[in-house]
């Protein structure tokens, strides 16, 4: 994570004014004490840049400024260069301390980001300071809000949950695979002939790394699972990394050497559109299972039914297997979750290849708001196949959840 460059981050600025508990929601966000907080107005000064990650959003860049109410000559100056982290920023949360109120110091910095095409969220803050009941006037039209505690964490999730919204459209990670096989080297792809695309083409996650692997100046070789031996005889030296589809996950385990590393495209997707440490997770809940427990398998996109179907026949029998016994299943296709998410044990995800980040993110932070485990095709049938620590192996930082619980 502290490799991401800072320009593949979401940049996001905190704005409001002296003693709003801009501070304070910087440590509540990220679950770490990261900046100072004092009683003492203006403790912040000049523009603080964090690079952190914001579980499950991903790599950030926190922008700390200094109160849009300082005073004097050295505050003008001070309330100048917060103002120029607009230039930086692709998301803005206005904070408010509700005894404080909004005025022209707020409604100016709003029409400011207006002006930039930034998205705005208002944080109304120190919620647990007010009377049971109090009614908040503070709301701008078209802007959301969101009232929450940064003491407490009280309205922690909403906002997280309404910061993965309002993030700029082209939000994304920033490789799906480039940044895992050096410039020159070769990465080799193991792609079955799925039946489920249309004559002629590769499926989407595909054709996206190639593209993504020859952005960054690497070597790819594609071959299909009966081809890979072969293709591993002629070679000079081994390749940087084997990528294969997660239904042919066995057999190219086997076929690929102990010492070279080896993802599927479904994993390196659960990073690039989602958080793979929470969808990793979501598979070792596997595990608390129960015969007769309720699982639903959401897929993104509709598509034309296959024999043998990997949503609605093969990971629905693996899972069977694990469990021991019958499961109750439930499927969806398209762009919602049903309601009632905390009806279900588990959720299996597709790759998510049809949606964008903000869309995965956003159904991944409903499934822990309602305390379900969410997982995605390929990181459940590593899980399943009991080849998940192999897969993870390119991705070191994840592998710390697998020692914390004991999987082999």
């Amino acid at each position: 994570m502290h490799e991401t460059p800072r320009g593949g981050r979401l940049h996001i600025a905190l704005f409001g004014r002296r003693n709003a508990g801009k501070s304070s929601l910087i440590n509540a966000l990220t679950g770490q004490d990261l900046a100072i907080v004092s009683p003492v107005a203006g403790t912040t000064t000049d523009p603080v840049y964090k690079s952190m990650e914001i579980l499950p959003i991903g790599p950030v860049v926190l922008i700390d400024t200094a109160g849009l109410d300082d005073e004097g000559e050295l505050g003008e100056k001070r309330v100048a260069k917060s103002l120029a982290v607009l230039a930086k920023a692709d998301l803005v949360l206005l904070v408010i301390d509700p005894r404080q109120g909004m005025g022209e110091l707020e409604l100016g910095l709003i029409d400011s980001a207006r002006q930039k095409q930034l998205p705005v969220i208002i944080v109304i803050n120190k919620i647990d300071l007010l009377p049971e009941n109090c009614t908040i006037n503070i709301s701008v039209p078209d802007i959301p809000r969101v009232q929450l505690s940064a003491l407490t964490g009280r309205g922690i999730n909403e906002l997280k949950q309404t910061m993965v919204k309002m993030a700029p459209r082209d939000w994304t990670a920033p490789t799906i695979a480039g940044d895992l096989v050096p410039p020159g080297e070769l990465a080799l792809l193991v792609v079955p002939i799925d039946l489920a695309a249309p004559r002629g083409r590769l499926i989407l996650p595909q054709v996206q790394t190639i593209r993504d692997l020859l952005d960054h100046d690497c070597l790819a070789m594609v071959v299909k699972e009966r081809e890979l031996k072969a293709a591993f005889n002629r070679l000079q030296k081994p390749p940087a990394l084997v990528i294969t589809d997660s239904q042919v996950f066995l057999k190219v385990d086997a076929d690929t050497p102990p010492g070279v590393p080896m993802t599927s495209f479904s994993i390196l997707f659960a990073r690039y559109k989602g958080d793979l440490a929470t969808l990793v997770s979501g598979a070792l809940a596997v595990e608390d299972l129960q015969p007769g427990d309720r699982v639903l398998i959401a897929e993104a996109c509709t598509h034309h039914r296959v024999a043998d179907d990997i949503g609605t026949v093969k990971i629905p029998r693996w899972l069977r297997q694990c469990v021991g016994g019958e499961l109750h299943f439930e499927w969806s296709s398209g762009i919602e979750l049903p309601a009632n998410l905390d009806r279900y044990k588990l959720i299996v995800h597709c790759g998510g290849c049809m949606i964008n980040r903000r869309e995965m993110l956003s159904r991944i932070m409903a499934a822990r708001a309602a305390g379900v485990p969410i997982v995605n095709y390929g990181v459940l049938i590593a899980y399943m196949h009991g080849i998940l620590r192999r897969a993870l192996a390119p991705f070191p930082e994840v592998l710390a959840l697998l020692d914390e619980n004991g999987v082999a």
